[in-house]
C-alpha cells in the first residue's frame, strides 16, 4: 500500500515532467520491485512508443515470428520481457504484431470520421422546413469575393408586423435563418444575412415590426404576440406593463440603427390588406429622416403578376414607387433586386485578401434558461444596445451574430440565442414561435465553436441546465460557465465563490473541465473575463499534443493502474494512442479489446490526459480501436503484405 502511494504521487502529480520518467519512478521504489517495476514500463513503453514494436491491427503488416527473433532489430523474449511484478502477462499473440504507424494514423482518423457520423445521427435537430415558409431559391452560382461583412453595402428591410419580411430575408439570402410563422411580432432584434445579385455582393437586416406610439398597449401586447405570464411569475405587474411599453420603442430603435447604417431601404407592405395607417406613419417617418437615402417600395403578397398590379396601385397614396412582389414565389424579386443594386456601390477589394480568407474567427454561442442576461451580456461586450433588454420571457427569438474584437485583437462571432426551456414545457405552450426559437439555439450551439452557459447567481441549478450542459458536451465544444448577477448576492466574502463553485462543480458533473466566470452584466462588472477565459478555451481546443509526449502519458497512466482482468483472466491492453483531431481533441486509442476496458477505466484515463497535459475548457474524446484479426488456417499462409478477407474492425466509443 506504501508503494501505491507513492506511484500516485508521482503519477497524478500535475507538475510532473513527462520526458524520461523512469529514474524519477524507480529512485522512489524499494530495491526489491524497482528492477522489476522499470523492467515493466520498458516494456510498456516499448509496446506504445518504439515504431519496430508496435502492433498493428491491419492484416496487410500481421506477420508471425518466434520468441527469441530478430523483429526489426529488436529481440523479443516471451517469457521474460512481458511479464512485470504483478504478473502482467501479455495475451498469446500479443507480441508477434508489428505496427506501421503511418496506417494507425490513417485508421485514427476514420475512426474520427465514423463517430463524427454516429453524433451527427444522435443529435439530429428536428427539421424545420415543413413548418418554415421560403428560403429556397435558385440563382446562378457566383464566388464569393474575400470582403469581410462589415465592409459591404447593407440594405435593410422595415415595415409593420407581419408583412413577410423575414419571408423576403429568408428568400434573399438563401435558407431558413429568420424565424418565419404567420404570427406578428415574431422579429424583434437585428438580423443579418450575406447576399448576392449578378456581381454585387451586400448585407440584408431584417428588422422587428415597427409600430407607431399611436397604439395602445392592448394593440401593442396583440401586435407584438407578447405573453404576460410565461416566464414571468416572480415579476411584479407593474414591471410587466412598463417593460411591455417599452418594447415598441426598443424595436423601432433597432429598425433606426438598421436604416441608418444601410444604403438602401426596402419598406414593406401588405398587398392583400391594402394601405393601413400604420403604412402611412412608416412612410411619413422614412421620409421626413432618410429622404438622402434610396427608398423602394415593395408590395409583398402579390402572388398573381396581374392582380399583383392592381393591389400595387393602391399604395400609389404614400409617394413611393410600388412594386409588387412575393416573397413565398419569388415573384418579382427579380426586379426588385436590381433596383436594390442600381442603389449599391460595388466596395473595395480588401488590402490583404489571403489574411482576410484564411483568417479563423471563433464563434461564441451565449445559450441559457430564459432571463438569465444573455442578451444583456452580449450587449455589455459589444459596448452598444445590439440586441433588445426586456424582463419579458422570450425576447430573443432569433440567433444573432455579431463580430467583437477582442482587447487583444482577436475577432469573434457572438451568438446570442432564445432561452431554453423544458421540452415538455415549450409543447404544452403550444407556441410553434418558441420551439422553432429553442431549434434556433441548439443550432448556434452546433455552429460554434465555444459555448458561453450562463446560470443566474441566485437562481438555483435546475435539470434543464443539466441538460443544456450535457448537450454542449456532447456536441463537442468548448464551454465556460458564466454566473451572471453575481452583484445581487448580499454579503459576499472571499469563501462565497468557492462554495458557489462546489455547488456548481456537483450539479454539473459533465461540465466539471468548463472554468467558470463570476460577472454582472448590468454593471458591467468582470465581463472583460468572459472573452480572457473565451481565448484560453479556444487554445486548449486547438491544442496538439505530440505523439511521443502523448503515448509517454498513457504508458505512465497504464502503468500505474492497469486494466482490470476480466472473470475469464482476460486483460486489455494499449498497444498505440493518438491524437487523431482538434476542435475537440480526439484521442484514439488501439487495444487488443475494447470491450475489455470499462467505463471507468476509460474515465480515469481521460483524467489522467487532463491532469498531465491540460486541456481546460474543452471536452476530450477518447476512442478505442480493437486490433484488427486473421482467420484461423488462414494466417499460416498470409505473406507480409497480404489483407485477409475476414478483417472486422470494432469501434468503441467513451
Amino acid at each position: 500500500m506504501a508503494v501505491s502511494g507513492e506511484l500516485s504521487a508521482i503519477s497524478l502529480s500535475k507538475t510532473s515532467p513527462l520526458i524520461s520518467p523512469l529514474s524519477r519512478i524507480s529512485s522512489t521504489l524499494p530495491v526489491s520491485l524497482s528492477s522489476r517495476f522499470i523492467h515493466r514500463r520498458i516494456c510498456i513503453g516499448t509496446c506504445l512508443t518504439k515504431p519496430s514494436l508496435n502492433l498493428h491491427f491491419r492484416a496487410s503488416v500481421l506477420r508471425s515470428s518466434s520468441p527469441g527473433n530478430e523483429v526489426d532489430g529488436g529481440v523479443e523474449d516471451e517469457d521474460e520481457e512481458f511479464v512485470d511484478y504483478e504478473g502482467y502477462d501479455t495475451e498469446e499473440g500479443d507480441e508477434s504484431y508489428v505496427v506501421d504507424e503511418e496506417e494507425l494514423e490513417a485508421e485514427a482518423k476514420v475512426a474520427v470520421q465514423e463517430y463524427s457520423h454516429f453524433l451527427s445521427r444522435e443529435l439530429r435537430i428536428e427539421e424545420e422546413e415543413a413548418k418554415e415558409t421560403g428560403g429556397k431559391q435558385k440563382r446562378k452560382k457566383m464566388v464569393p469575393r474575400n470582403v469581410p461583412h462589415h465592409l459591404l453595402p447593407r440594405v435593410a428591410i422595415v415595415g409593420r408586423p407581419n408583412v413577410g419580411k423575414s419571408a423576403l430575408f429568408n428568400r434573399l439570402v438563401g435558407g431558413n435563418r429568420a424565424i418565419v410563422v404567420d404570427e406578428p411580432g415574431v422579429t424583434r432584434d437585428r438580423l443579418y444575412g450575406r447576399s448576392f445579385w449578378g456581381e454585387y455582393e451586400f448585407m440584408v437586416v431584417d428588422t422587428g415590426g415597427v409600430l407607431m406610439p399611436s397604439k395602445s398597449q392592448e394593440d401593442v401586447i396583440e401586435d407584438l404576440n407578447v405573453s404576460t405570464t410565461i416566464g414571468m411569475e416572480g415579476i411584479p405587474l407593474a414591471a410587466r406593463e412598463a417593460a411591455i411599453a417599452r418594447m415598441p420603442s426598443q424595436i423601432e430603435r433597432q429598425a433606426a440603427r438598421a436604416v441608418e447604417e444601410s444604403s438602401v431601404i426596402v419598406f414593406l407592405v401588405d398587398g392583400q390588406a391594402g394601405p393601413t395607417a400604420g403604412d402611412v406613419e412608416i412612410a411619413d417617418w422614412l421620409r421626413k429622416n432618410y429622404s438622402n437615402k434610396n427608398i423602394i417600395l415593395a408590395v409583398n403578397k402579390c402572388e398573381s403578376p396581374r392582380r399583383g398590379l392592381i393591389q400595387a396601385s393602391e399604395f400609389w397614396s404614400l409617394g413611393f414607387s410600388p412594386i409588387p412582389i412575393s416573397a413565398i414565389s419569388g415573384t418579382g424579386t427579380g426586379e426588385l433586386l436590381d433596383l436594390v443594386c442600381a442603389g449599391l456601390t460595388r466596395p473595395e477589394d480588401p488590402a490583404d485578401p489571403e489574411e482576410e480568407a484564411g483568417s479563423y474567427i471563433p464563434s461564441i454561442a451565449i445559450v441559457g434558461r430564459p432571463n438569465v442576461g444573455k442578451s444583456s451580456i452580449l450587449n455589455a461586450l459589444v459596448g452598444e444596445d445590439r440586441t433588445i433588454v426586456s424582463p419579458v420571457s422570450g425576447t430573443t427569438r432569433d440567433a444573432i451574430d455579431t463580430e467583437f474584437t477582442g482587447p487583444d485583437g482577436q475577432k469573434y462571432r457572438l451568438i446570442d440565442t432564445a432561452g431554453i426551456r423544458k421540452k415538455a414545457a415549450v409543447a404544452s405552450s403550444g407556441s410553434t414561435t418558441e420551439a422553432l426559437s429553442v431549434n434556433r439555439a441548439f443550432r448556434a450551439i452546433r455552429r460554434s465553436d465555444l459555448v458561453a452557459l450562463v446560470i443566474e447567481a441566485l437562481a438555483c441549478i435546475t435539470e434543464q441546465d443539466y441538460k443544456i450542459a450535457e448537450r454542449i458536451e456532447m456536441e463537442g465544444k468548448g464551454c465556460l460557465i458564466v454566473v451572471n448577477k453575481w452583484d445581487t448576492i448580499p454579503n459576499k466574502n472571499q469563501q462565497t465563490s468557492t462554495f458557489y463553485e462546489q455547488d456548481v462543480r456537483q450539479k454539473l458533473r459533465n461540465l466539471h473541465w468548463a472554468p467558470i466566470v463570476y460577472a454582472s452584466a448590468i454593471s458591467g462588472q468582470s465581463v472583460d473575463k468572459i472573452i480572457i477565459a473565451a481565448g484560453i478555451v479556444e487554445k486548449e481546443r486547438s491544442r496538439r499534443l505530440s505523439t511521443a509526449t502523448l503515448n509517454q502519458v498513457v504508458s505512465e497512466a497504464v502503468a500505474f493502474k492497469p486494466p482490470p482482468r476480466t472473470r475469464a483472466g482476460k486483460r486489455g491492453r494499449v498497444y498505440y494512442c493518438t491524437q487523431a483531431a482538434i476542435r475537440p481533441p480526439t484521442f484514439v486509442f488501439f487495444v487488443n479489446d475494447a470491450k475489455l476496458f470499462s467505463d471507468t477505466y476509460r474515465r480515469y484515463m481521460e483524467k489522467q490526459l487532463r491532469s498531465d497535459a491540460g486541456f481546460s475548457g474543452t471536452p476530450i474524446r477518447l476512442l478505442w480501436r480493437s486490433r484488427r484479426k486473421m482467420d484461423k488456417g488462414s494466417a499460416a499462409g498470409k505473406t507480409r503484405g497480404t489483407a485477409s478477407t475476414s478483417q472486422r474492425k470494432e469501434a468503441a466509443v467513451m
